[in-house]
């Protein structure tokens, strides 16, 4: 049985979602400010966090922000009434796996929240590459992609990235010099079906690219315009 924390502060959506997820299997813990969310997180065992944005003592963001920061790794999806591109993206830039308007529809969040979880516990249980299907050392001057330690190294230094950032980036480089298309990448990276509407490829894009690329000018994760992405390696 999944457990899922719900981090909301308004009564009736907290009922709405507890409510759902308990009719499908999910055992729910309910908290419903910033802080005694982060702490639930923190303390305990969870496979999914829904997370609120405007949240009294502490906002959303913040929450994501902090528990990314102290290695808690549990897939968040954030849910607000907010409907910006400006909100989307700064809820993944702070490491959130996805990203819910209110009202949402009970199938999609079911369906995003399975994709999820399922994706992280692939991730956990099975993370090691294949040495017959995937090299170990993949090398694209001046980086080394450990795909065992699932590392990126230039040089001496080690380049942190996100679980995301890795699967994106395992994939663009196993498949060079192909146009990849956003739904593409969503299907095969994030597991959502071509119909999901979010800028995740994006943002991720985007993240990559600021920690590979030394100018404003793409050297190995191009943009094909109205097409797509392609990787070029050396």
């Amino acid at each position: 049985m999944n457990r899922v924390l719900i981090i909301e502060d308004e009564p009736g959506v907290q009922l709405t979602l507890e409510d759902l997820l308990i009719s499908e299997g999910y055992q729910v813990v309910v908290k419903g400010d910033g802080p005694a969310g982060e702490k639930e997180a923190l303390s305990g065992n969870f496979d999914l966090i829904l997370l609120d944005v405007m949240l009294p003592g502490k906002d959303g963001f913040a929450v994501c922000r902090s528990l990314r920061k102290k290695n808690i790794n549990t897939p968040i999806i954030m849910l607000t009434a907010r409907d910006t591109n400006i909100d989307t993206v700064m809820g993944l830039k702070q490491g959130a796996d996805d990203y819910l308007t209110k009202p949402f529809d009970a199938e999609v969040l079911l369906a995003r929240m399975e994709a999820v979880t399922r994706r992280f516990k692939t991730e956990n249980t099975n993370s090691a590459p294949t040495p017959t299907t995937i090299p170990a050392i993949i090398q694209f001057a001046p980086f080394i992609f450990d795909t065992q330690l699932e590392e990126l190294r230039r040089g001496d230094e080690v380049i942190p990235l996100q679980v995301q950032e890795y699967r994106l980036l395992l994939y663009l480089v196993n498949h060079p010099n192909q146009i990849l298309s956003r739904n593409k990448l969503l299907d095969e990276v994030w597991g959502y079906d071509s119909e999901s509407t979010t800028r995740t490829v994006d943002v991720h894009i985007g993240k990559l690219r600021h920690k590979l690329e030394e100018s404003d000018l793409p050297k190995f994760i191009i943009t094909v315009r109205g097409r797509g992405y392609k990787f070029k390696g050396n």
